[in-house]
């Protein structure tokens, strides 16, 4: 495959692109990419072990402040496409930011790439509260990528978009 996740070993779940997916344009829906990424990082949190009842049961629980997404080629019904997350920072204290790869593994295409900021807040009040030892180890930032060039590979698709 031509192209390569920006972390070693992201958290990865395939999806193909429904007709209902589309847009009037004909190609997927901003808002369906956002669902992919929301459903993504809540199997990737749950399988760290942090789940909606570990949430309850430490009394708080990470919500969305900002989403950034960077729409790089368009996709069409019948594509299949292996969506990529992972923790890219983690302050320890109130904030994380978990970032996002979409690839199209019939041309090794990186499709999207975002990141979501997430606050700590507790379940009670709403309110932003410190991180919990758990989520501290839990949600640690993954390694950078380990092939060859794959930040070079980042800005010349970047590069690409913009001529465009």
């Amino acid at each position: 495959m031509k192209g390569a996740w920006d972390v070693a070993t992201p958290f990865t779940q395939p999806v193909t692109v429904q007709a209902s997916d589309l847009d009037e344009f004909g190609h997927t829906n901003n808002v369906v990419y956002l669902s992919w990424l929301e459903k993504i990082a809540w199997a990737h949190s749950i399988s760290l072990g942090l789940s909606m009842d570990a949430y309850r049961r430490l009394g708080c629980g990470c919500v969305a402040r900002k989403h950034e997404l960077e729409y790089l080629a368009p996709t069409f019904a019948g594509d299949e496409l292996l969506l990529g997350t992972w923790v890219h920072e983690n302050d320890g204290r109130l904030t994380m930011w978990r970032a996002y790869q979409i690839l199209r593994p019939r041309d090794g295409k990186t499709v999207l790439r975002g990141r979501t900021q997430w606050v700590c807040v507790d379940l009670a009040t709403g309110k932003p509260r410190r991180m919990p030892r758990e989520f501290v180890d839990g949600y640690r930032p993954a390694a950078p990528g380990s092939s060859p060039g794959g930040d070079k590979d980042a800005q010349e698709e970047r590069k690409d978009v913009t001529r465009q």
